[in-house]
């Protein structure tokens, strides 16, 4: 590889798995071929409708929002501009044909790099140059400014010649080919890889088969799938391959320990020596040099560099082996079909490492190159980057710093944001826990374990503990675990303002074995200089001594615009009032690169004072719901989303109540201008009540404007007492925001120069109580619907956060929740969670005080101490004397080990099962106010219908714990369920902000609405512009992309083009598995679209495989008391009772019904659809009379609902005719063989097996999908039609119908 210009070479990952930039070069291509036929016939079919949302971005910068509107007319031209130019160009590389590949104008050449080091026929080569006409092309150039190089050009491959790095970077990649499809990397979590089953679960690629006769269906379910089962096996839930076996290449490969060449050698080409060992068991010695890879005469025992005779000098390692070893040759052609074989979205890294909770048990092989690098004093593979460590803050801000006025320069600067982000994450996070392991050097040595201080790769580490006393105020060690957090939530929401020209610090922290680490990029100049003299804004002593400096206000003042913050006057101890715009806390300091930095932003958003002991009253209404409660620490704030809402909701209130007294006075001006004086009549008086909001707007806007001089007194009044009916700052105009100080302990405020204190304090607790009275009711009302049901603890936490319900409201909300029937699986899934965060929060501590040693033994006693009901005794008992003994020794001997590790009290050996439940008791009484019902683990199954294996996972998923994947007997009464054997490894918890693609996100949105406007074609354009946008920014891999995969699918099936559907849900699945995890409740519903869009293509088996893994992903995260499980019981009876196994299909259509009726109620049309499905399958299996019995239940909701006329009730009734009909046949036949009248016999009964198209058409109603065939004539009329219907209510854009078909 030529060594283009080296300042991007950071992007050149050591182990040359792809960079992320060209991961989308691989993708691409596989899929080109399949797009570019079908996207012109896509855009002119039948058009449909559908609204699914990427994750709600509340934060979101406004100015960015308002560019996105104004860019809405601009999108098209700005579109084209994107959409780059396709081409094909030929390359001719030494030893292989001659073949031709897909490129675009936009794309550098590196990524041709990387495309070729992935393909079959090229990958062996790294050490390269690509010409065009003699002429070497740089690396970082981009296509299209490339003179001469256009459709059909050839490329040449041309072998460059090694330095020592480039003879390193080659034999890595070696041994990445030759690890490709070893899955070890995925169970151990590094290198962003991680697992995906889909391809096992359909047994291959679901687009390679052929269309299969619906007779050779196998579609016999597994047992512990069936309704009511009791079984979860956690086997499953790892599918193993048939031909999972990895074609072993060679037995050894290795740096030799003749390394490095001495002097005399280096001068003779001598790069590096390696070691072989074939599968025919030779040994050989090679030589790296500048010309390539040739055997040498060493020996085990003797040196001698010369080259062998033949030397087979090759110059790449691959040629080399395959002309020493027969078997490797065949063997590495066996593995290249394989990985090649595989799907490019199975291969490429994610953006973030996902870690799996469970593992089987894997050999550990000899691996020489792993080894040497994790012992190697660098640090992994940054020695392969110019300059050696990177400098993460440079890095970090330089690309906040880049252009964005146009969409190009927006692109690429969030991806280089996102991208060095990325990097950033994963380098702290192996930093993190190397400093938890005890492999760095503290800072400041001399100093006690948790006071230490570490940096590590240009970055520095902190622990989570209250090291000087610095929150004793405010809790102690319990506020310092929290303030990271809160810091880094300051952190997301400054950097989502993006405000040019203020810095923050890149921030992750990070939990690993029960410690909490922050990572943070260091300010240039900071640590050579005292604390006091850096901060030039803020304070360090918590109010005593304050400063403030105008540049700052100014920036925080821009941001505090956007975030609700209010400026705001404090006295420090010099009784000087100082202004700030940000809590006393934060800090502002100037690094020697002259930027602005701002740091320490933990409250960065007002108190919640529901959880702060005042000497005020809280409202009656907060109260009666038993606050203020008080807390372990005092730095509970309110999030940005519940500030967002409550503003909101006030603006709402002031613009209804001005607008409706403004109305008011203009009507009397106008009766007394009338002569005839006539009242108004009714209908008007309702009118003004139900005064539209967008008038009120600009009624009231136009009077706030301040432009008109002569206003009215009156109306300024109506203005005055409309702010002071919302409490608003300012009494001539709307203003409301906090002040992050105010009931901050030991801070005294200036009243002089601010709003009155009181209205500062009011509206903090009118925001406390806001949440209280509005949104956890309305949470819960929501939740009612169904219509995204959280089905774990990480989704139903989503849920809340979004809607600004903090975590520790959920003791209130579970009390709510169990008052409330139909969310009955809501009640259980919080209850769940709230008993696995308390004893997340005990499971820490109890982690701090264990040694190493007996970490697995320690985690084994812990969950048998929570999950199992036996008794429990001390894993020490019997501990081999002999480990207890040495450790004594060494200790005394040593001093101390690692001085985060504990003495030898074993006192975690103490704990039983009787002490942590009651510990639970007092963490959940504590720290959520929830009064816990049950007193040991049968109990809480009981109570609160929990299972052991759901609350299993969720607490590995927690802690980090990963365990060995076997069927655990969790039912058993005289046998532990774990063992130490079964810990596998501990993982870390990372949290980090996440950087978004904004441009992708207007495109994105602006192609619903079109959608729901009935502009379709627009619409589907735009999100694949979107999906173009998110691969420019996030690269290959994105949870946001994987959404927006589901979306196209969706589009693409509602278009009627099932194969694409297929062909992108598909994409869809193997995404989510990678990026959120094989077990998430959001890969359960990729699987269960992706079963719908394979049966529409008649992949009937496929299908079912797909809804019985969908099942049993659904049993293992909440049970089988589910709304999502109902709808997938349901497709599942569909498509069985389209391949005619009734009775297997009855069994899960009755589960189906009974999980219907318990949560959407006895009348409801779902039930309705639910008993006639089962009538429908009762009388295919002959059984008439409960058939008629189920159709009528069908009826008479119908009759109630929709009335007689309507054609569902029609239908209906036809039915039970027909059903009548039927057994009174067989009702007389019957009775003739009583008589014994004419030798009667039963005839066979008649029974028409469904067509595809009709079930096809039921699945369809039941998933919520309504096809809209539309003619271009039509299409006026239907918006016409729409904006009818949006003016009379909130439309869902799933449920826009050609005719009224009630979709439930």
């Amino acid at each position: 590889m030529a060594l283009g210009s080296s300042v991007n070479e950071e992007d050149y990952k050591s182990n040359n798995s792809p960079a992320r930039d060209s991961e989308m070069k691989i993708i691409e291509d596989s899929n080109k071929n399949a797009d570019v036929d079908n996207k012109n016939e896509t855009n002119n079919k039948v058009n449909g409708v559908c609204n699914e949302k990427l994750p709600d971005k509340k934060e979101e910068n406004e100015d960015e929002q308002e560019k996105g509107n104004a860019d809405e007319n601009k999108s098209k031209d700005e579109v084209v501009f994107i959409q780059d130019v396709g081409f094909s160009v030929k390359i001719i590389s030494p030893g292989a044909d001659p073949f031709d590949i897909q490129v675009s104008s936009m794309e550098l050449i590196q990524e041709i790099h990387q495309l070729l080091m992935d393909r079959e026929d090229t990958c062996h080569r790294t050490c390269f140059s690509l010409q065009l006409d003699g002429n070497t092309l740089d690396n970082f150039a981009e296509l299209k400014n490339i003179e001469g190089l256009k459709e059909g050009s050839v490329i040449k491959v041309v072998e460059e010649p090694y330095t020592m790095r480039e003879a390193r970077i080659h034999v890595r990649h070696v041994r990445d080919l030759l690890k490709s499809l070893d899955p070890a990397d995925a169970y151990n979590g590094v290198d962003c890889n991680s697992l995906s089953f889909l391809n096992t679960v359909t047994q291959g690629d679901i687009l390679e088969k052929k269309k299969m006769r619906p007779e050779s269906v196998d579609c016999t379910p597994p047992d512990y799938i069936m309704p009511e089962g009791k079984d979860r096996p956690l086997t499953a839930l790892q599918p193993q391959h048939k031909d999972q076996k990895v074609p072993q290449c060679v037995k050894v490969l290795t740096t030799s320990a003749w390394n490095p060449p001495p002097g005399h050698r280096k001068i003779h080409g001598d790069l590096m020596y390696l070691y072989v060992v074939t599968l025919e068991d030779k040994h050989y010695h090679i030589s790296a040099c500048s010309r390539g890879f040739y055997i040498n005469q060493s020996t085990e025992e003797e040196f001698n560099p010369k080259p062998a005779t033949p030397s087979h000098l090759c110059h790449s390692l691959i040629e080399l082996l395959n002309q020493i070893s027969p078997l490797f040759k065949r063997h590495f052609a066996v593995l290249q079909k394989k990985r090649n074989q595989r799907h490019p979205f199975e291969r490429v890294a994610t953006p973030y490492q996902i870690y799996s909770w469970t593992a089987p048990i894997i050999d550990h092989t000899i691996d020489a190159i792993r080894a040497e690098d994790t012992f190697s004093s660098k640090l992994g593979y940054e020695e392969h980057i110019p300059g050696q460590t990177r400098d993460w803050n440079e890095e970090l801000q330089t690309t906040r710093e880049l252009p964005r006025k146009s969409l190009p320069e927006r692109l690429l600067r969030e991806r280089a944001i996102f991208k060095v982000h990325s990097d950033f994450v994963a380098a702290a996070t192996r930093g993190a826990m190397a400093v938890i392991d005890g492999n760095v050097m503290a800072i400041n040595p001399g100093e006690e374990a948790k006071m230490q201080m570490f940096i590590w790769n240009n970055i520095f580490f902190s622990l989570g503990f209250d090291v000087r006393d610095h929150y004793k105020e405010l809790g102690g060690d319990a506020a310092a675990f929290v303030a990271p957090r809160n810091d880094l939530q300051g952190v997301r929401v400054y950097s989502a303002v993006d405000l040019p020209g203020l810095y923050t610090l890149g921030t992750v922290v990070i939990d690993y074995r029960g410690y909490r680490v922050t990572a943070q990029s260091i300010i240039p100049g900071i640590l050579e200089r005292e604390q006091e003299q850096s901060v030039v804004y803020g304070s360090i002593d918590f109010g005593k001594t304050v400063l403030s400096h105008p540049k700052y206000l100014e920036l925080l003042n821009k941001a505090g615009q956007q975030l609700k913050i209010l400026p705001h006057h404090v006295i420090n101890d010099k009784s000087e009032s100082v202004e700030l715009c940000s809590s006393v806390e934060c800090k502002g300091i100037i690094g020697n690169d002259g930027r602005y930095y701002i740091l320490d932003l933990l409250r960065t958003f007002p108190p919640d004072v529901n959880f702060l002991r005042l000497d005020e009253e809280l409202s009656k209404e907060s109260k009666l719901l038993g606050f203020p409660i008080e807390h372990k620490h005092k730095l509970r704030c309110l999030r940005q989303e519940l500030i967002d809402s409550f503003v909101d909701s006030r603006y709402m209130m002031f613009i209804k109540y001005a607008a409706y007294h403004l109305q008011q006075i203009n009507l009397k001006s106008e009766e007394i201008i009338s002569t005839t004086g006539k009242s108004k009549d009714k209908k008007d008086d309702e009118e003004k009540k139900d005064f539209e909001t967008e008038e009120a707007k600009k009624i009231v806007e136009s009077v706030t404007d301040g432009n008109k001089l002569e206003i009215e007194e009156s109306t300024k009044n109506i203005v005055r007492t409309a702010a002071i009916a919302v409490g608003s700052l300012k009494d001539t105009e709307f203003d409301i925001r906090f002040n992050p100080d105010i009931y901050s302990p030991g801070i005294r405020h200036c009243d002089k120069n601010d709003p009155p204190l009181v209205k500062q304090k009011q509206l903090v607790k009118d925001a406390a109580e806001f949440l209280l009275t509005v949104q956890i009711p309305s949470f819960i009302r929501d939740c009612l619907d169904h219509s995204s049901p959280p089905m774990d603890g990480v989704t139903l936490s989503d849920v809340m956060h979004n809607r600004g319900i903090n975590i520790r409201y959920l003791g209130k909300v579970c009390n709510l929740l169990s008052k409330v029937k139909q969310l009955e699986y809501l009640h259980s899934i919080a209850a769940g969670e709230i008993i696995l965060r308390a004893a997340k929060h005990i499971f820490t501590t109890y982690l701090q005080s264990t040694e190493m040693m007996y970490l697995s033994v320690a985690i084994a006693h812990f969950l048998n101490c929570f999950l199992y009901s036996g008794t429990v005794n001390n894993p020490m008992q019997g501990v081999d004397e002999f480990q207890t003994k040495t450790n004594k020794k060494r200790n005394k001997r040593r001093g101390r080990t690692n001085p985060l590790m504990c003495n030898d009290s074993n006192e975690w050996a103490n704990l039983t099962p009787k002490s942590l439940w009651q510990q639970l008791k007092h963490e959940l009484k504590s720290y959520f106010d929830y009064e816990f019902l049950a007193n040991d683990i049968e109990s809480v199954i009981e109570v609160y219908s929990l299972q052991k294996v759901s609350l299993l996972r969720s607490f590995c998923l927690k802690t980090g714990i990963q365990v060995l994947l076997r069927d655990y007997n969790f039912d058993s009464k005289n046998k532990l369920i774990f063992y130490e054997e079964d810990i596998l490894n501990i993982f870390p918890i990372v949290k980090h902000i996440n950087p978004r693609a904004t441009d992708a996100y207007n495109f994105y949105t602006t192609g619903q609405n079109k959608i729901q406007q009935g502009y379709l074609k627009d619409g589907y354009e735009l999100i694949n512009e979107a999906l173009n946008l998110l691969n420019n920014v996030y690269g290959a891999m994105h949870p946001e992309i994987a959404q927006c995969l589901r979306m196209i699918a969706r589009l693409n099936y509602i278009m009627g083009e099932h194969t694409e559907a297929m062909a992108y849900q598909q994409k869809a699945v193997l995404m989510s598995e990678r990026v959120n995890g094989i077990d998430h409740p959001y890969t359960i519903t990729e699987y269960a679209h992706l079963a719908l869009y394979c049966f529409a293509n008649s992949q009937v088996s496929t299908a079912l495989k797909l809804l019985y893994r969908a099942r049993y992903l659904a049993l293992i995260v909440c049970g089988e008391n589910h709304p999502e499980v109902a709808l997938l019981d349901s497709n599942i009876s569909l498509i069985l009772h389209a391949v005619g196994e009734y009775e297997l299909s009855l069994r899960f259509l009755e589960k189906a019904l009974a999980l219907n009726i318990k949560y959407y109620g006895a009348k409801s049309l779902k039930v309705a659809v639910s008993y006639h499905l089962v009538a429908r399958t009762q009388s295919c299996m002959g059984n008439f009379r409960s058939a008629l019995n189920s159709e009528k239940e069908a009826y008479t909701i119908y009759k109630q609902q929709l009335g007689d006329s309507h054609e569902k009730t029609r239908e209906s009734s036809e039915c039970l005719k027909h059903l009548t009909q039927q057994a009174v046949v067989l009702q007389k036949k019957m009775n003739e063989i009583y008589t014994g009248k004419n030798g009667g016999t039963l005839p066979p009964i008649q029974i028409q097996p469904p067509s595809m198209g009709s079930v096809l058409d039921m699945l369809n109603v039941i998933n919520g999908i309504l096809f809209v065939q539309i003619s271009q004539e039509d299409i006026e009329n239907f918006k016409a039609e729409i904006e009818k219907r949006q003016l009379s209510e909130e439309m869902n854009g799933e449920e826009i119908k050609t005719k009224e078909l009630e979709c439930e």
